[in-house]
């Protein structure tokens, strides 16, 4: 069992102390990193004067993000599919 780490991760001008696994670490620090970007975005590129509204631009950004790759792998994945089928007959057709 691996040992636990205390860390302290800065969003939006708030410190918030976590306990993981050292093996999160740096995926944490790099997701922490790409919000306070993309909060410094939202505020330069827009009038917005509520964090909370900006927060909320940036879960949607990755949210939608996440979802476009989840749509993406599905549709490639029935394009593989459509494929191997296809070939299927066609080999088929040709050894019968």
């Amino acid at each position: 069992m691996s040992d636990k780490l205390k860390i302290k991760l800065s969003i939006a001008d708030r410190m918030y102390p976590l306990t993981i696994d050292p093996d999160q670490e740096e995926g944490l620090r790099k997701a922490a990193k790409k919000i306070d970007e993309l909060i410094k975005e939202f505020e330069k590129n827009y009038a917005v004067r509520d964090k909370q509204d900006v927060l909320a631009m940036c879960a949607l950004q990755f949210a939608s993000i996440v979802e476009q790759k989840s749509i993406d792998k599905e549709n490639t994945l029935q394009d593989v599919e459509d494929k191997l089928k296809s070939l299927d007959h066609l080999l088929y057709r040709k050894l019968s």
